[in-house]
């Protein structure tokens, strides 16, 4: 199955996964059996599943044939190239196609002149305004790839104009772009494109991040210290005739490789094969140059040979628009998409499964809380009314007393439970400030100091490790507070279950620790990215300012993560004390009710005992399909059965055709 038909098929099973969540969720409320932080727990499934997105970044210096390799696994089947990859450099701007239905297809482009001010990327998404739209008609594939052609698009300035962008360097000369006979220098007229297509992947999630070469990759952070480590697979191309040169190697070094990276995430492609097609040699001889030229390329990046896949992308994009079969087999392109449906979507299934079934079982304890409370409420009810079998009115009377008398002896304690949720809060209140934004502010605030000096800043990769530590220790007193806040709950539930009768269960308190994981790839991401080839770089304030600027947005959805985790903790909490006091208000009701009718009627207590019976019956129904419908999508497979009399899906192997 190629990368294209497994991740039809994974986009099948998110929806299907979404609905059924759906369909839950309704199921429940219908039951009231849907509090507030099942809810939400089911509100955050849902919007996990459907909205899953993988990108996959293409990285290379420029014609190594990264767009044409786009073209031949993803737009195949119109037929024709959509996005530009004619003889020399064709991307000159990092550009990002992906699908978003409240915006019109369209092509967005942010001009190179949003590098003279210090926001980042993540900013500049929210001003709309700022970026020039060219609109796409999806259903022209001449009028679509003439629109993505504008990605290629230059400006000439002077060497002055050129340096204040980032493309000009004094200290470096031999990275700097030519200078023209009339003195100026080429540099792309855009910094960012944004394509917004209906593709069907793209509509089921896949996110791809072209990026142009070297050069560009280094003057923009946000790449280095975001996109690029955010995505779940990067492919890296090289050309099969030259293999490994300078420029390619510093930026595997520099920009892909970090410590303890998942190697299965880093592909390389060792593109434009066909060009060691030669009619003077025999096919064995043909074959052992790309052998030799695989295992070299292998050895150099530090990678077993089997991440180094030789393809023709010209020629798979020529086989699969011409339906030639035997072309499309000689050009190894299916050999590339079935290595990203193994591991890229092999992978991401199964990161996604494993939070579902965790999000699921933690779904089932909590609505399972409110069936066990009306269980026990029923088991109480059956009790007292089986102990007033033979007796006269006056011990029935005299229950009724007792029962009114709980009742107020509840409506007083409202006082100890205000209590508890009160030093709830304020516990958790510190933890909030923790992951505040401005604490994460004022924590980044010694090392934005140090990347604004002046110079060259040879102490920076201290000022990072400064920071990243003390970002680490306010994760780890957040999980100390957390704890002490679970302990304290513990305690409390406790004391509230045998005083009252309640059955409250303090929620696992959140692994904050966990979030350390993700400073530590951040982290990581920024110290190779400091090596000394970008020391240069660090010595301009509005580079740092920008590469300053990435970070913080990059950390600011971690700590946001962590507070979310906290608040539907802190969710978890409250809401089984409102469902035990809301069934504990009606089980007095309900209990009152019952001995009126006792006194009213002779036969009521049978009455009422049969009918708490059919309750029981009922109740225990509804926790069986529970149970079924949690487990069902549980176990629910993450790619769709196919019938055995339905047709073999071709979408993507060989046409790769839209929809």
């Amino acid at each position: 199955m190629s990368f294209n038909e497994q991740f039809d098929q994974h986009g099948t099973w998110r929806r299907e996964f979404a609905l059924r969540l759906k369909l839950l969720a309704e199921w429940m409320k219908d039951h009231d059996v849907l509090d507030a932080a099942v809810e939400e727990r089911l509100r955050r499934l849902e919007s996990q599943v459907r909205s899953d997105k993988v990108m996959v970044a293409f990285v290379a210096e420029f014609s190594r044939g990264k767009s044409e390799l786009i073209n031949a696994i993803f737009f195949a089947g119109y037929g024709r190239r959509i996005m530009p990859a004619s003889a020399g450099r064709t991307t000159m701007c990092p550009t990002e196609l992906g699908y978003d239905a409240d915006v019109p297809p369209c092509l967005r482009l942010l001009p190179i002149e949003t590098r003279l001010q210090t926001q980042a990327l993540m900013e500049w998404r929210a001003v709309p305004e700022k970026w020039t739209r060219v609109d796409l008609d999806v259903n022209d594939p001449s009028q679509l790839a003439l629109a993505l052609e504008k990605v290629a698009e230059v400006r000439h300035v002077t060497k002055d104009e050129a340096r204040a962008l980032g493309f000009w360097n004094d200290e470096n000369i031999n990275d700097n772009p030519l200078v023209g006979s009339d003195g100026l220098v080429e540099v792309p007229k855009w910094r960012h494109a944004l394509i917004n297509i209906a593709h069907p992947l793209l509509r089921q999630g896949l996110v791809i991040l072209d990026t142009p070469g070297l050069n560009a990759i280094g003057a923009e952070p946000e790449l280095t210290v975001s996109l690029i480590p955010q995505a779940h697979a990067v492919v890296f191309i090289l050309a099969a005739d030259t293999g490994v040169t300078k420029s390619d190697l510093a930026i595997w070094r520099e920009h892909l490789v970090t410590a303890d990276d998942e190697s299965i995430s880093r592909l390389v492609v060792l593109n434009k094969i066909d060009t060691l097609w030669d009619a003077l040699n025999s096919p064995e001889q043909v074959q052992a140059q790309i052998d030799r030229q695989r295992a070299t390329s292998a050895e150099i990046l530090g990678l077993p040979e089997s991440q180094v896949i030789p393809v023709s992308a010209q020629k798979g994009l020529v086989a699969k628009v011409t339906r030639d079969r035997d072309l499309l087999q000689a050009s190894r392109l299916p050999m590339l998409e079935l290595a990203l449906a193994e591991g890229v979507m092999g992978q991401r299934q199964m990161i996604l499964r494993s939070a579902v079934a965790g999000g699921i079982a933690e779904l089932r304890v909590e609505a399972g809380r409110a069936i066990h409370i009306r269980r026990r409420d029923l088991a109480e009810q059956m009790d007292e009314l089986r102990g007033l079998r033979g007796k006269n009115a006056s011990v029935i009377k005299h229950m009724r007393s007792r029962i009114e008398q709980e009742q107020a002896e509840f409506d007083t304690s409202g006082a100890k439970i205000h209590a508890v949720r009160s030093v709830h809060l304020k516990l958790l209140r510190e933890v909030f400030n923790l992951l505040s934004t401005p604490t994460l502010k004022g924590e980044l605030a010694e090392l934005t100091h140090a990347l604004k000096q002046p110079g060259i800043k040879l102490g920076v990769k201290k000022a990072y490790g400064q920071a990243f530590s003390r970002l680490r220790e306010g994760l780890q007193k957040s999980q100390v507070i957390s704890g002490e806040i679970h302990s304290m709950l513990v305690g409390s539930f406790k004391q509230l279950n045998a005083e009252f009768g309640f059955s409250l269960q303090a929620p696992k308190e959140p692994e904050l620790v966990r979030f350390g994981h993700d400073l530590d790839l951040i982290e990581r991401s920024h110290l190779q990215y400091l090596g000394v080839g970008n020391i240069l770089k660090l010595s301009q304030p509005d580079f740092s300012e920008r590469l300053v600027r990435a970070l913080s947005t990059r950390l600011r959805v971690v700590f946001e993560s962590a507070l979310g985790e906290v608040e539907l903790w802190n969710k978890s909490a409250a809401s089984q004390l409102d469902a035990q006091l809301r069934e504990r208000r009606r089980n007095f009701g309900r209990r009152l009710e019952a001995i009126e009718r006792i006194q009213s009627a002779a036969s009521g207590l049978d009455e009422r005992i049969a009918e708490i019976d059919v309750q029981e019956v009922a109740l225990n129904e509804l926790d069986n399909k529970l149970t079924e419908l949690t487990s069902h999508l549980a176990g629910a497979p993450l790619v769709p059965q196919q019938r055995p009399d339905a047709p073999v899906a071709v979408h993507g192997s060989l046409m790769g055709e839209p929809a």
